[in-house]
């Protein structure tokens, strides 16, 4: 099982998300930088399981940018059964 995480004070809005999160996962140039990609991958390509730790979210400027990412990942914990995890810290 994969343990990964990203760093909210690193992260300025969804584009830094998105960059941070295909770089740590390696995905190749083609990942559209948006919620239906960020699905399509967790759902059907990425390696499973896998535990996405989200950390200093509630410290960030503007945590409420991030409400749609995350309902997102909550649908796909539910989708994959739990091989995809979500943990906010």
């Amino acid at each position: 099982m994969q343990h990964l995480s990203l760093d909210f004070r690193h992260i300025a809005g969804m584009a830094d998300f998105y960059r941070q999160f295909a770089a740590l996962l390696a995905l190749d140039g083609g990942f559209g930088a948006n919620l239906d990609a960020l699905w399509d991958a967790i759902t059907a390509e990425i390696a499973l399981p896998l535990h996405l730790t989200l950390r200093h979210l509630q410290q960030h400027a503007d945590p409420q940018q991030f409400n749609a990412l995350i309902d997102v990942l909550r649908d796909a914990e539910k989708e994959t059964a739990g091989a995809f995890r979500l943990l906010i810290e």
